[in-house]
């Protein structure tokens, strides 16, 4: 009995030392597979809207909720298959914006008046406030293909938005937009995501129009 228990323990030492010196090789942080479509794209030119441009099929327009005041012809290109979205803020050059401000006794409406310049700051400022989580942003401006210009705001990092944009005439329309995801920002599990929709991003402006 002796001997049998003294060679099950040295069985035992002989299992941990081979395992001590096994090699063991991590394995790497994976995600899950993803489906893409197929690109293909119809055009949003509803009645009333000041605009229309082409958005994917696999995507569907909503109207997002004015929480503000005076703010028509706000939309979402939503992509429910990624939980991602694009919103679409447009205002008018020369028309009037109502802001909340807070004041010592709480919030009040300001109206202030729409100039080209300051849409474009308020623009860069939207973008630009995700510095602290943003490991670069680039700017490109860019002409579209209906005469109208902007700027693509790539934002790298772990921001809320990797992608913003404003396209306008200079003269009378000014629209923003910005991708979002309803998820935590993880640069690396939402790239392929992101660089997927980038594409149609790009093709929403290419194909943008006043009218």
């Amino acid at each position: 009995m002796r001997s049998i228990i003294v060679g099950f323990f040295l069985v035992i030492i002989i299992i941990n030392l081979a395992s001590c010196n096994s090699n063991f090789t991590p394995k790497p942080r994976a995600y899950y597979n993803i489906e893409l479509p197929q690109r293909s794209y119809h055009l949003f030119n509803d009645p009333g809207y000041p605009y229309a441009f082409e958005y994917p099929v696999y995507a569907h327009v909503s109207v997002q909720v004015d929480t503000i005041g005076n703010t028509p012809y706000w939309i979402n290109v939503d992509f429910d298959q990624f939980q991602g979205r694009i919103y679409l803020s447009y205002k008018s050059i020369g028309g009037k914006s109502i802001y909340k401000i807070k004041t010592g006794t709480g919030y009040k409406d300001s109206v202030v008046k729409n100039s080209f310049e300051d849409l474009r700051e308020e623009a860069y400022k939207m973008t630009y406030k995700h510095t602290i989580k943003a490991s670069a942003i680039v700017d490109s401006p860019f002409l579209s293909d209906y005469g109208s210009s902007g700027v693509y705001f790539y934002v790298g990092g772990e921001a809320a938005t990797s992608r913003q944009f404003y396209i306008t005439d200079g003269a009378k329309h000014f629209m923003r937009g910005a991708l979002y995801f309803d998820a935590s920002p993880n640069a690396d599990s939402l790239s392929v995501v992101s660089d997927f929709i980038e594409t149609d991003m790009r093709h929403l402006i290419k194909t943008f129009r006043w009218k």
